[in-house]
């Protein structure tokens, strides 16, 4: 059974928590005990309905003031395939806790108030589903219910979304328009009588139909080595192993490979998981690689397949979201985080800063602050084996460090 790993994006009270608590109670994903504590906690509150809300709303500050501040994840499953939801928020102040949330994404669920319409935040959940992506748009226009379940109101929306989106959508990327009331549960997994002018899939229709393509497998192979296995016993005293985890591609004994940096070429002999021999090995699984022949090989070095050689870059350009409160500012230096390695790197110049409400650009800006997204230039102080964001997202993106703080202050993707 597959698993579709999905990203919320709304502003502050378009639905998102209801949704997700309403999609968890129609797919009897909660536990009944949870449902007398829901019902409880709604009476406290003085409410006549149950809030489903309360469910993703783990913390208290969350509860107290209506809103959602950390990424969740919530899981449930229907007999079709497991389902991964990061409950992100939306204001424009946790910008970066929504990047947190898609970047293992391959659904953008973005929802709008049907009584507001396309909003300045929609522009910025949607930039970021073009910046991380992510192949599939599933827009819900919620509380239907709020506006007499109008099909020109609908219709508007959805003109008024597609008007931003043809600007920055990439090849390939499909987006899809639901009318719910997540309040009671009208379309998300059943049809309703007040939305009978809509012909499409209910919302769950729509999660449990996408086929998700965009598999780092079909990725050119990518294996960076994060330790090599020298056992210091009699039995294996000959063995020199390469520990690590697939990034993208797959791998499969009788390969032939580089070696990066040095350039030289060897075939793989096997390839082990907890003693096991395996005939191939794909994205995310870690595994030990034996080669046929005794080469060079050490900790940050990548396997990759001849003719497949990502860039050796030393210097690079970045779309980058920032992520602290500290500006970053042409001159500074961070520790530089790809994959397994790390170096130093120089923040060359800011080639501009996006208004992502409007789309407008700010040209050689003197810094970018917390949550502004921008495209920038590095220079390092020895080089990465790093793709195109575009072309290899699995093998496209990094983090920038505090050298001091050692907290995480930027991720970028390369250009």
């Amino acid at each position: 059974m597959d698993i579709l790993r999905i990203a919320t994006a709304g502003s502050v009270d378009d639905g998102k928590s209801t949704l997700i608590g309403r999609l968890l109670y129609e797919t009897n994903s909660i536990t009944g005990d949870k449902i007398e504590a829901l019902e409880a906690a709604s009476k406290r509150k003085g409410l006549e309905f149950t809030d489903l809300s309360l469910l993703t709303d783990g913390l208290i500050a969350e509860r107290e003031q209506g809103i959602t501040i950390d990424v969740a994840h919530i899981y449930f499953s229907t007999p079709t395939r497991k389902y991964i939801i990061g409950d992100t928020p939306g204001h424009i102040e946790y910008t970066r806790n929504m990047v947190t949330g898609a970047s293992n994404a391959q659904v953008s669920l973005i929802l709008i108030d049907s009584r507001n319409g396309v909003v300045e935040q929609t522009f910025r959940h949607f930039f970021i589903a073009m910046l991380m992506r992510i192949p599939h748009v599933v827009v819900c226009v919620n509380k239907m219910d709020l506006v007499n379940y109008s099909q020109p109101r609908f219709d508007e929306i959805v003109a008024g979304f597609k008007a931003f989106a043809e600007k920055l959508a990439f090849a390939g990327q499909a987006i899809q328009f639901v009318p719910i009331s997540s309040l009671y549960g009208e379309n998300l997994t059943q049809k309703t009588e007040f939305l009978n002018w809509y012909h499409g899939p209910t919302l769950l229709e729509t999660l449990e139909s996408l086929e998700v393509n965009r598999s780092a497998a079909q990725q050119p192979g990518r294996f960076p080595v994060q330790y090599v296995v020298r056992p210091k016993t009699e039995e294996f005293h000959d063995f020199r192993g390469y520990a690590g985890k697939v990034t993208s591609g797959t791998f499969r004994p009788g390969d032939d490979v580089v070696v990066l940096p040095t350039g030289q070429i060897s075939r793989i002999a096997t390839i082990e998981k907890f003693g096991q021999a395996l005939e191939t090995v794909g994205p995310k699984e870690s595994v030990v690689i034996t080669l046929e022949t005794d080469v060079d090989v050490s900790r940050g070095n990548m396997l990759v397949r001849p003719g497949e050689e990502p860039e050796s870059r030393k210097e690079l350009v970045a779309r980058i979201c920032w992520l602290d409160n500290q500006p970053l500012a042409a001159g500074r230096t961070y520790l530089l985080q790809h994959g397994v390695n790390d170096t130093k790197a120089k923040i060359v110049g800011i080639d501009e800063v996006v208004n992502v409400q409007t789309l407008d650009r700010t040209p050689d800006a003197p810094q970018l602050k917390l949550n502004e997204i921008g495209t920038i230039r590095l220079k390092m102080a020895k080089p990465i084996f790093a793709d195109r964001y575009a072309d290899n997202p699995a093998n496209g993106a990094f983090i920038l460090i505090d050298e001091y703080t050692h907290s995480t202050v930027g991720v970028g993707f390369v250009e």
